[in-house]
């Protein structure tokens, strides 16, 4: 109904790509080129051209430079920036980034949350064989942080606090301690949904405890909630289900069957 306002098509674009995944870079780019000061739009533009296969390093650096002059904000396009350097730059640029923005703004929260995230991602998922202790206190001291400043949405937080600590030495304890007193926790069908699936996850790649991780990605998938952890869960069991070396393959194949669609 109004073309002509920046900020509606604005809006509308970043509604797409945060609901629907939306990928379509030519819209975008109209978006980008329409409203050249949202930053966050910028790096939503850049993730979605390095999808493609583009080169954005020295676009993203750039990018990087303008928001870090930026007034601090959930939508200056700091976290979207950090999440195009760990994807198409580098993990360790990302976290220098994060610490950088920090330093620039020690008392800032949201960005505690955003060094956080980037040094969840370094231990987490890239799974260095470099990755010292220090980035793994490090790591630990901020979680802790922001689930004291996060206090009524540190759910997820306390699961990626978890899953650190495993990484630490000497920190298993304090692992299965933190897991056990969330499996513990009054929690929603899409939380324990959630739980399940992570701790399936931490039970087959930390504690090497195979046939309970399956267990719990079975309780994971049988929770009738769609989403990303259920068809996660439901992947995995596939993955074993086929493997001969698996003494569980037969109840895995049944349960599969039987499992109802939410």
């Amino acid at each position: 109904m109004q073309p002509e306002m920046v900020e509606w098509n604005t809006s509308y674009v970043l509604w797409l790509v945060n609901d629907f995944k939306y990928n379509e870079v030519e819209k975008m780019r109209v978006a980008q080129e329409q409203d050249p000061e949202n930053f966050y739009l910028a790096a939503c533009y850049l993730e979605q051209r390095g999808k493609k296969g583009e080169d954005i390093k020295d676009e993203a650096r750039e990018l990087a430079v303008k928001i870090l002059r930026n007034p601090v904000s959930s939508c200056n396009g700091m976290r979207a920036i950090l999440s195009v350097y760990s994807n198409y730059v580098s993990i360790d640029e990302a976290i220098a980034l994060a610490e950088e923005a920090l330093e620039l703004h020690p008392d800032e929260r949201y960005l505690k949350r955003c060094a956080a995230l980037c040094l969840k991602w370094k231990i987490i998922f890239f799974r260095d064989s470099d990755t010292k202790q220090s980035m793994i206190d490090r790591a630990v001291s901020l979680h802790e942080e922001v689930i004291s400043l996060y206090p009524h949405s540190s759910f997820m937080k306390k699961i990626d606090l978890a899953n650190i600590r495993a990484k630490s030495n000497n920190g298993m304890d304090k692992a299965d301690q933190m897991y056990q007193d969330l499996l513990r926790m009054d929690l929603e069908p899409a939380e324990k949904q959630i739980l399940y699936n992570q701790y399936a996850k931490y039970l087959h790649w930390d504690r090497k405890d195979h046939d309970q991780s399956v267990r719990y990605h079975m309780k994971a998938a049988e929770i009738p909630v769609r989403s990303f952890y259920r068809a996660n869960s439901i992947k995995v069991l596939e993955k074993i289900k086929n493997k001969s070396w698996n003494r569980m393959g037969r109840e895995i194949e049944e349960f599969l069957e039987n499992l109802q669609e939410p």
